[in-house]
């Protein structure tokens, strides 16, 4: 399903019928836009915004919570990579993805490519288009990305006897490649290790993951 809309009327209302959240980049920049509604999963809602210039940012959540997108780091070989696969796709414009057979329901995900006035969108719940494929596992990959970040972040603020598990996830997604850019992490493993608040495990698996990371090893 195709739709082509106003950027204002896409910018009115989430899902959950809440306000849109701050948007990065300059008005008018090209924008690709990654939305998945999956209820009773986790999260039930995820949406990352990228703009070809600027801020991109991800909002992790349930259906009934208000809007907070967070800023995301994305490399700028990664957001190259990202906006050729939405051109190869057309910028989502005239084009269906959705798979012509009955498959159960696994969320449905939306791409959309918006530029000045104007936005194209495709939905699908389930595709078998090669560049659609691609491009789903890489926003896939973010999401779960963001979602490692923020675990980390807040054990490491609130509970610090929980640090080891939540490495021990972080871990598993790195060397599964379920994340996009395990180099986002570096800073954080770099943190945990030289900092004797935390147990000598955590400190140590994160030795241990940041000299993977950096080795190319994952």
């Amino acid at each position: 399903m195709l739709a082509v809309l106003p950027a204002e009327a896409a910018r009115g209302q989430s899902p959950s019928g809440a306000p849109g959240g701050t948007r990065g980049g300059a008005a008018g920049d090209p924008t690709v836009v990654y939305r998945k509604v999956f209820k009773s999963s986790s999260p039930e809602f995820a949406e990352i915004r990228i703009p070809e210039n600027g801020q991109a940012t991800c909002d992790l959540r349930s259906l009934e919570e208000d809007p907070n997108p967070q800023p995301m780091e994305i490399s700028a070989a990664l957001r190259g990579h990202i906006f050729a696969l939405a051109a190869e796709l057309h910028n989502f414009r005239d084009i269906s993805l959705e798979v012509k057979r009955r498959i159960a329901n696994l969320g449905e995900k939306t791409f959309r490519y918006e530029k000045g006035g104007e936005a194209n969108e495709v939905k699908f719940n389930y595709t078998l288009n090669a560049k659609a494929g691609q491009l789903l596992q890489i926003f896939e990959a973010l999401a779960r990305e963001q979602e490692d970040v923020l675990v980390l972040q807040r054990t490491m603020k609130y509970d610090r006897l929980g640090v080891h598990g939540a490495l021990a996830q972080l871990d598993d997604d790195v060397h599964r490649h379920a994340i996009a850019e395990p180099e986002r992490f570096l800073p954080l493993l770099e943190q945990i290790a030289s900092d004797s608040q935390y147990l000598e495990i955590a400190r140590k698996r994160a030795r241990a993951l940041a000299d993977a990371i950096r080795s190319g090893s994952r």
